[in-house]
């Protein structure tokens, strides 16, 4: 039985990946090493909570001997890194937790696992000759793209916010550790995420709740600026192929090929809450749709060429943008039906 350190993982993509990992590796124990700020929920992994291979450790990426304790009490043979601050507005106006959780917090998880493993420049102790520590990213480390062209493992960085400015620093202390120290790294950059478990404060969240609550949906600027969506559970399985497949030392770009504005979100969404829930009194949700003063530094288009983990590893997104918001739709109606029955229940 290998452990496998999982951090992050009560967060909206980590809890995605526990469940499917844990269903498709009998021979793994995880351990999930979260610190539950705002945006983690243990509820978020409710199916794993009583799984005899999965064990959840409150704590921080920051707190080194933690880290310390638990790969000497686990003896942790990889780590599959997904914890970090990572809304762009909060970022703005609190930067200083984005240097902290996603440099300083890498830092300390990569140095642990490097002393745990190595005794000296690319030498594995002969038990660990298997270990590798896996960095999971973001496509915003590239910057900006213009109406045409797609970022690539070779375009150069050019974050243009604190966040994707912090997670450009973590990128470059994971490949500094491959370079300097010999150490078995992968890092995948991802597109824009969608799908069951995100927390509220994101893009599509919000649209569905302002909608259902019949609030205002705000839209940054004209709604024209461009995201590549990818289903969480798409992102899971590409996570897991270039952990277990991916070549030492390389970062693979993880996009679903599903570029759509603002706008188109919050429209398409309308027009499937309008048939799924449409409102007593007649009136379309896209009604609700308005435009608010844009995010500061709001980059234009994001677009990934996945084409590197398509051909080496053989992964594909198995969803497209129309088929993922259907499900991610579903399930929030599910939770908020599940909510309101609560509340009635509470009541009585």
């Amino acid at each position: 039985m290998q452990t496998v350190l999982v951090t992050g993982g009560a967060g909206f993509i980590g809890s995605n990946f526990i469940p499917y990992y844990l269903a498709h590796n009998s021979n793994v124990h995880l351990v999930n090493l979260d610190a539950l700020t705002y945006a983690g929920n243990t509820a978020n992994l409710r199916e794993v909570a009583d799984h005899g291979r999965y064990t959840f450790v409150q704590g921080s990426i920051c707190d080194r001997e933690l880290v310390e304790s638990l790969f000497l009490e686990y003896d942790i043979k990889g780590v599959i890194h997904f914890a970090a601050e990572s809304h762009v507005d909060n970022s703005i106006a609190h930067p200083d937790a984005f240097m902290q959780t996603n440099i300083l917090g890498t830092f300390n998880l990569l140095d642990v696992a490097k002393k745990h493993w190595m005794v000296a420049p690319g030498i594995y102790k002969e038990a660990y000759s298997d270990c590798r520590f896996h960095h999971v990213s973001t496509d915003e480390v590239y910057g900006s793209l213009g109406a045409k062209g797609l970022f690539s493992e070779t375009t150069p960085y050019a974050p243009n916010s604190p966040y994707s400015a912090s997670k450009a620093s973590s990128d470059f202390i994971v490949r500094s550790y491959h370079h300097t120290f010999g150490m078995d790294v992968v890092t995948t950059n991802c597109s824009n995420n969608y799908g069951p478990k995100q927390h509220g404060e994101k893009l599509i969240p919000t649209i569905i709740a302002k909608a259902l609550n019949g609030e205002a949906i705000p839209i940054y600027g004209d709604g024209k600026n461009i995201r590549d969506w990818l289903y969480v559970l798409d992102h899971c399985k590409g996570i897991a192929l270039a952990y277990e497949k991916g070549r030492s030392g390389e970062t693979y770009n993880i996009g679903g090929r599903n570029e759509r504005n603002n706008l188109y979100i919050a429209q398409t969404i309308c027009r499937l809450l309008d048939k799924k829930v449409p409102r007593s009194s007649g009136e379309k949700y896209g009604a609700f749709i308005t435009y608010v003063k844009d995010r500061a530094g709001h980059d234009f288009r994001y677009a990934i060429d996945a084409s590197k983990i398509e051909d080496e590893l053989g992964w594909k997104a198995d969803e497209n943008f129309e088929t993922g918001i259907e499900k991610t739709l579903d399930w929030y109606l599910h939770q908020f039906e599940r909510a309101k029955q609560g509340v009635v229940a509470n009541g009585n």
